[in-house]
């Protein structure tokens, strides 16, 4: 496994793009940047905002085949800096688009009351695959030894989705549903491990 560094930034947005860009089921990509003609100038925007986040805020880690990867927030290193400020402004112009500033505040808003309040805690932020790499195991590996590494860790790691094949996928690996949030408009479930 790789850990991701600055000059990773292209390879990791290819990856995330690649993996959700024909995804036309309602998920937390699809309710951020919405469709039309510049849906990849939307989605790679959001992508390289992730990746920033996650670069000052937890980790990024690639598969040794640079197929996969999975970025990592902790909650106890994040905070508001200019930077954050300006990321926040530049997703807003290129990706969210000021009408919808709102909707995504209410997002943030239904799943952030499932986080804990006064402990810190892990979240897997987004993980994705190459398309030409589905089914090869690769980010299954990765998460394998991702996980192994917070073995000791006490701390809560808590995820969102809205695909039943990676309810099924977070089970697997000892999480357990904490709460299916529904006023969205499409169901996104949470879940927890620790």
């Amino acid at each position: 496994m790789i850990k991701g560094k600055i000059e990773h930034k292209k390879l990791i947005v290819d990856i995330l793009v690649s993996a959700f860009i024909d995804l036309e089921e309602d998920n937390s990509i699809n309710y951020i940047v919405g469709n039309g003609k510049d849906r990849t100038a939307r989605m790679e925007a959001l992508m390289g905002y992730l990746f920033e986040k996650s670069l000052l805020f937890g980790e990024i880690h690639i598969s040794t085949n640079k197929t996969s990867c999975l970025l990592v927030a902790f909650s106890e290193k994040e905070k508001v800096t200019l930077k954050t400020i300006l990321l926040d402004i530049e997703l807003a112009f290129k990706c969210i688009k000021l009408k919808n500033v709102f909707k995504i505040l209410k997002r943030q808003k239904a799943v952030k009351q499932f986080y804990p309040k006064n402990q810190g805690y892990i979240k897997p932020v987004i993980m994705g695959s190459l398309k030409d790499a589905y089914g090869s195991g690769s980010a299954a590996r990765m998460v394998l030894q991702v996980m192994k590494g917070y073995t000791d860790n006490k701390k809560p790691v808590i995820v969102d989705t809205v695909s039943d094949y990676n309810i099924k996928l977070y089970k697997k690996f000892g999480f357990r549903v904490i709460n299916k949030e529904e006023s969205l408009g499409f169901p996104m479930t949470l879940l927890r491990i620790n």
